[in-house]
């Protein structure tokens, strides 16, 4: 062998080496996989995922599947070749990490906002299904979330309606955070709060937020929620969370307080957040959960309009799930009625 071909026969294998190597280091880029669906007509642990109790409740049969995406966890990195891998899989996607966890959230910020939105999304749903079959509903201020190892942490309760802080009649959201800070770093807050139909008094030593050593925090997220005539439970695995199970969690709560089935004993899927006006939110990840239904075996999907255009595209056959349009929970349930009426009647769809 002459020294150029020795030599061309190590940089060829030190490119190859390089190429190797930089295949499994690590790209910012995450993945979004189809996960797991979940029949809300159910049970968990024994007792059904939407528990009521004080009000009339009704047998259904068929099964109402919320979706759900597996994304890269924060604190797990990819490689170029399982980016590569996802990217020409039809069933998955790939985004840049960014878009999914700013840079600025850390890996407890995420789970925190996600059961959050949790929180509130099932109190929404709540409400609206009430709306649909015509209760009066009173706003309320309520804990949504509290912050691990804050002073309020072990204190509050997600779900506990704010009464009073330090003597003050909490009426809306922007008093809370008004009555913390009055009370100045290192003092005593009192909270009254109304908790499983008893009122307590709560005393929390205030703290300084990180970002202002002057102002006076105890770790709580606050929103509104409503004051319900009867007890209504969303028995869902923590881990999953987020604001897109909305109008599943409203259909279910609906069929659940009316005769009959509103599915027609089929299975219908789908997505989407609700408002409390009843509107339906686009969401991401819809073509992944299009698929996770089709696999799940669900016939009917029912797509936010704002996510019609991306649900067209997904990685299913056009007769193997039907995509209907929703705007409004209203509509939901006209729509799922029609179907179970007549399952070739029109209704609208994504096409």
């Amino acid at each position: 062998m002459t020294r150029r071909t020795l030599s061309s026969v190590v940089v060829v294998s030190l490119l190859v080496g390089l190429l190797v190597a930089a295949a499994f280091l690590p790209v910012p880029y995450v993945t979004m996989s189809p996960g797991p669906t979940v029949d809300v007509f159910a049970e968990a642990d024994g007792r059904p995922v939407i528990d009521v109790e004080g009000a009339e409740t009704y047998p259904t049969e068929g099964a109402l599947r919320l979706t759900t995406v597996s994304v890269t966890s924060p604190g797990v990195e990819i490689s170029l070749v399982e980016a590569l891998s996802a990217w020409f899989d039809g069933t998955r996607a790939v985004y840049p990490r960014e878009v999914i966890y700013p840079p600025d959230q850390t890996a407890e910020d995420v789970e925190r906002e996600s059961s959050v939105q949790m929180v509130s999304s099932q109190d929404t749903a709540v409400a609206v299904a009430l709306a649909e079959l015509g209760y009066d509903l009173e706003m309320r201020t309520e804990v949504l979330g509290v912050t691990k190892d804050a002073p309020a942490d072990g204190e509050l309760l997600p779900r506990d309606r704010l009464l009073e802080i330090n003597g003050v009649q909490i009426t809306d959201v922007a008093q809370v955070a008004e009555a913390v800070q009055r009370t100045g770093v290192g003092e005593t807050a009192e909270f009254v709060v109304r908790r499983e139909g008893e009122s307590r008094t709560i005393r929390i030593e205030t703290v300084a937020a990180e970002d202002d050593p002057e102002r006076a925090v105890v770790g709580i997220e606050i929103g509104n929620g409503y004051d319900f005539p009867f007890d209504v439970r969303v028995r869902i695995d923590e881990q999953i969370g987020g604001p897109s199970a909305g109008l599943i969690f409203s259909l279910a709560i609906y069929d659940t307080l009316t005769p009959g089935a509103l599915t027609g004993g089929d299975a219908i899927a789908g997505t989407g957040t609700i408002d409390p006006e009843g509107a339906v939110g686009a969401i991401g990840g819809i073509q992944q959960k299009v698929v996770a239904a089709a696999d799940a075996g669900a016939e009917v999907f029912l797509v936010p309009a704002g996510n019609c255009d991306a649900a067209r595209a997904a990685d299913v056959r056009e007769d193997e799930i039907r995509l209907v349009r929703i705007e409004t929970m209203h509509q939901a349930v006209k729509a799922l009625e029609t179907y179970t009426d007549d399952q070739s009647a029109d209704l609208p769809g994504c096409g």
